[in-house]
Formats: structure tokens, C-alpha cells, sequence
């Protein structure tokens, strides 16, 4: 079981940035497949972007393409989302999520993660 320990989230106005960090323990990094989920009561977990730790091959929503920047540093064991150009749209509890490797096609998909952080606020208002 890998252990995933969040921190970074709070609350930021429109056009501001955040970034979360996401520490792995417990587990070989190799190819492990880092991916960034976000949820709003009442809505289905979201899959918004992904790293994999072993080659650095990293995916993106479209909704966050080009604003959210997704990053792993081997030696710290941590995984980072950078987020910018915040917009209300963006408010969510956000989770790290791990499994081996990273499918192109599948990554953003919740059923095949089965490690998960305690997930982080993002409040985006004025």
C-alpha cells in the first residue's frame, strides 16, 4: 500500500495560483503513476492531470490544459500540481492517486486507483 501525504490547498482569488504536493511512501517510485483527482459535493471525482514517476510522461484534462502544470521530484519522493489562472470553476477537494504506470488512454480513470492522499481544499473566490 502506497502512502500519499497531501498539503498545499487554500484559498486563492480568480486569476491566482496554488500548488499542491503530493509525498509517496512505502512504495517504489519506478513507474509509478501519480494523478491529481479533484471533487465538488454532489459530482463525480475528476482526474485533471498525471505524472509518471519513472519517465516523466505527464497528462492533462482539458479543462486545466494549459494552466495546471503537473511534476515529480524522484529524490523528494513528491509529486507537485502548479496551478494558475484559478478560476471559481477550479474550487474542489483535490486528491493525489497512485497505481503502476500511467496508460495514455485510461489514466484519468478512478476505478483503477487504489492508494489515495487524504485529499486538500482549493477554494477560488473574490
Amino acid at each position: 500500500q502506497v502512502d500519499l501525504r497531501e498539503s498545499g490547498g487554500g484559498s486563492v482569488q480568480p486569476g491566482g495560483s496554488l500548488t499542491l504536493s503530493c509525498q509517496v511512501s512505502g512504495y517504489s517510485l519506478g513507474s509509478l503513476c501519480m494523478t491529481w483527482f479533484r471533487q465538488v459535493p454532489g459530482q463525480e471525482r475528476e482526474g485533471v492531470a498525471a505524472v509518471d514517476f519513472g519517465d516523466g510522461r505527464k497528462f492533462y484534462a482539458d479543462s486545466v490544459k494549459g494552466r495546471f502544470i503537473s511534476s515529480r521530484n524522484n529524490a523528494e519522493r513528491t509529486a507537485y500540481l502548479q496551478m494558475r489562472s484559478l478560476n471559481p470553476a477550479d474550487t474542489a477537494m483535490y486528491y493525489c492517486a497512485a497505481r503502476q504506470f500511467c496508460p495514455a488512454t485510461s489514466w484519468h480513470l478512478i476505478e483503477y486507483y487504489d492508494s489515495w492522499g487524504q485529499g486538500t481544499q482549493v477554494n477560488v473566490s473574490s
